[in-house]
């Protein structure tokens, strides 16, 4: 881990800024927005709520694009550091070293995420599946399939991952349901993790982070680092690397909902469908920020997001372990108390946030940032 005492200024503000917004929804925004449900009389209010709950299985919600948002922006990333090593005649080696020592730490900060308080004594009860790890491994990935092949073979490696988890979860039998079973009990991938994946699954039987889910949402991040190349393109004008990622995305979300038909987009499985929709929404966002921030040089609105981006990995494990709503409660309930008490998770989840951005805010100031 390495602890920044500038700010890197080749990068582009859109990214950071996009990483920014995906990470402040999951540490503390959904939880403001998902208060409001049932606190008002307006039915769109509580519509906005719902969307930032998962489902319990087969569905679809804004809040299931957000963990597969952080997984593309990841991908968005490598080009531009790998091309300042490549500059810097870096070996392959030393790269894949660097990569490999990043996938090992995010594989152990996720464990002491997921499993936090460590079960030291009883190691049957450790969750090896965790969001990080899931970075951590899509990200060595796709630094392979960059340093080894070109765009297309690469866009052609996500299409074959793709078919093949579709083809896998039609065409092979689970012991008692048959093939092609898409429910909670009979799905493949639920199987593949009981049978092979050591350690306590999220969901008793079921882990979403688990062995087979892990081939597509990879395709994530290498779709990200195809993004990042089409940003890092000098030969293309801002309006044509605009076009080209709005492109690409209303492609694969058209793809996403044909497919759709058969393979129903939803996160607990992470199918070929949830991926693609992902990937459209993925880059349809990209093009609207950097033509927002790095286009037409709109950037105030931005900074918000950008305080929070450059920071993520340190808000996203200081959050698991600091109770920010707690320290909210008692620092501003006095402040709040009169709205009554079922508005209280709102005015709390709001202190929360704001507890949140402005400990990365004096980070921000002190020009302290922690990478991996």
């Amino acid at each position: 881990m390495e602890i920044l005492l500038k700010h890197p200024s080749k990068r582009l503000v859109s990214i950071d800024a996009l990483r920014g917004f995906d990470m402040l929804m999951i540490c503390g925004a959904d939880a403001f927005f998902r208060s409001f449900e049932g606190k008002t009389s307006f039915a769109w209010v509580d519509v906005l709520a719902r969307q930032f709950e998962h489902p319990e299985w087969i569905g679809f919600t804004f809040y299931d694009f957000i963990f597969p948002l952080f997984l593309f922006v990841a991908g968005v990333s490598i080009p531009f550091s790998l091309g300042k090593s490549l500059a810097e005649n870096v070996s392959k080696r030393e790269i894949y070293r660097k990569a490999l020592l990043r996938t090992l730490l995010l594989i152990g900060l996720g464990m002491l995420d997921k499993n936090a308080p460590f079960p030291f004594f009883d190691w049957e009860q450790i969750r090896l599946g965790s969001v990080l790890g899931r970075i951590g491994i899509a990200g060595f990935v796709t630094v392979f399939l960059f340093l080894n092949f070109p765009a297309r073979q690469r866009l052609g490696i996500v299409g074959l991952v793709l078919i093949a988890y579709y083809a896998a979860v039609f065409l092979i039998p689970v012991p008692g349901f048959g093939a092609g079973n898409l429910s909670f009990e009979g799905n493949l991938a639920g199987w593949i993790d009981r049978t092979f994946l050591p350690g306590r699954l999220l969901q008793g039987s079921f882990d979403e982070l688990g062995i087979l889910t892990t081939f597509p949402a990879i395709c994530l991040t290498v779709l990200g680092a195809h993004a990042g190349e089409i940003l890092r393109n000098a030969q293309l004008s801002e309006r044509k690397k605009v076009m080209q990622m709005i492109l690409f995305g209303m492609f694969c979300i058209g793809l996403a909902l044909v497919w759709n038909l058969h393979f129903p987009i939803f996160k607990r499985m992470w199918t070929s469908s949830f991926i693609l929709l992902n990937a459209g929404m993925a880059f349809i966002a990209l093009a609207g920020f950097y033509w927002l921030i790095d286009m037409l040089h709109f950037r105030k609105w931005s900074f918000f997001f950008v305080v929070v981006g450059m920071n993520s990995l340190t808000i996203y494990m200081i959050y698991r372990f600091v109770n920010f709503r707690y320290t909210s409660r008692l620092l501003f309930e006095g402040l709040y108390r009169p709205a009554g008490e079922d508005w209280f998770p709102v005015f709390e989840s709001l202190g929360a946030l704001l507890l949140v951005w402005l400990f990365l805010y004096f980070l921000y100031r002190k020009r302290i940032f922690f990478k991996v």
